[in-house]
């Protein structure tokens, strides 16, 4: 039995890696045929939600100002980046080609995430436990906590226009982790016989799904700004491709925010909660491990980007680059001291 459901927990996440494959080839699509579309048109869902939710937080800082405040007085446009593309019309038939691809990836990421699913229970099922004993485990888990906040945040903010970045992103770490992480079912070491198991590795997985989806809104920010703040300086140059079409980058900055702002008090807990386990299974709340020293610096970076932002109003590009310096943390966390590092959690390495 545990043979079986090892099996069909190995196919299921098999055939959902395949399938966040062909999403992100829809949307590949989505983006070539979009490529020649003015930014003056917009497709299903691009801009609504996210805009309307998102006017209670305050404007870039001054390195991207301009840019920025362009953007945000023209978003009543659909496309909100101006009129250098009036004029250039799109027919129909173009817009809906585009958007049908789109709906098409969005639609395969949400059949990928049920397969995802149904290999992460599976495989929890055949080791009579949580599935979270080893870095393969992790990485189904962490990546199944990504699909579902993309697929809630699309749903909530309409943040399609992330669909490439979220489904390239899966592709390429369940890759690894089939390819080179993947490790039979195996009972766990008497150091992870605890329900705080399941509390403090569940609280990091959808910690680490929401950091994921800020870091990217975070990474495709800078490349928005990046373009406004050229189209400000080339005002006759054509205005045209996805990315004019997703929205301004002063809407995608507050996504990242309100990402991050969730994100951040699940990591705390998950820290605190690690403290805890750690000083009931080695008695001691704190032992400078290398895996507790870079949570602890994964928090304190976050912990400083939402209080700049929130006091200091320090946002825009230099926040962008200071939540992406906390994603490198994080990742450093998981990949570099599991694979390079020593310690008392060097059990979960492989």
């Amino acid at each position: 039995m545990t043979e079986t459901l090892a099996g069909l927990s190995n196919n299921a996440v098999y055939a959902a890696t395949v399938v966040y494959a062909l999403a992100m080839l829809a949307h590949v699509a989505e983006w070539a045929m979009a490529r020649a579309l003015p930014a003056d048109v917009a497709t299903a869902g691009s801009r609504s939600a996210l805009v309307s939710a998102g006017r209670t937080t305050a404007s870039l800082d001054a390195d991207s100002s301009a840019a920025d405040s362009s953007a945000a007085d023209s978003s009543a446009r659909p496309g909100g980046v101006g009129t250098a593309a009036a004029g250039q019309g799109a027919s129909p038939a173009e817009v809906e080609r585009s958007d049908k691809f789109g709906r098409i990836g969005l639609s395969l990421t949400v059949l990928g995430l049920l397969l995802h699913a149904v290999g992460v229970v599976t495989r929890g099922v055949a080791a009579g436990r949580v599935p979270w004993g080893s870095m393969y485990e992790f990485s189904i888990t962490s990546t199944l906590a990504v699909a579902l906040a993309y697929v809630f945040l699309v749903r909530r903010y309409k943040i399609r226009w992330l669909g490439l970045l979220v489904t390239g992103f899966l592709v390429i770490v369940l890759g690894l982790a089939v390819i080179v992480l993947y490790r039979p079912v195996a009972p766990l070491v008497p150091a992870l016989h605890s329900y705080w198991l399941a509390i403090h590795v569940s609280a990091a997985a959808i910690a680490g799904g929401a950091l994921t989806v800020g870091a990217l809104a975070s990474a495709l920010y800078l490349v928005r700004s990046s373009m406004e703040a050229k189209a400000l300086a080339q005002p006759e140059k054509p205005r045209t491709g996805f990315l004019w079409r997703a929205p301004a980058a002063v809407d995608i900055d507050r996504l990242s925010y309100r990402v991050h702002a969730f994100a951040f008090p699940l990591w705390t807990f998950a820290v605190l909660a690690g403290a805890i386990w750690a000083e009931y299974a080695w008695g001691r709340y704190w032992g400078w491990d290398p895996k507790e020293v870079w949570a602890f610096i994964t928090w304190v970076v976050y912990a400083a980007y939402l209080h700049a932002r929130a006091t200091a109003g320090w946002q825009g590009r230099a926040a962008a680059y200071v939540a992406l310096f906390g994603y490198a943390t994080f990742i450093f966390n998981f990949v570099g001291i599991n694979l390079f590092g020593s310690g008392l959690h060097a059990y979960s390495g492989m």
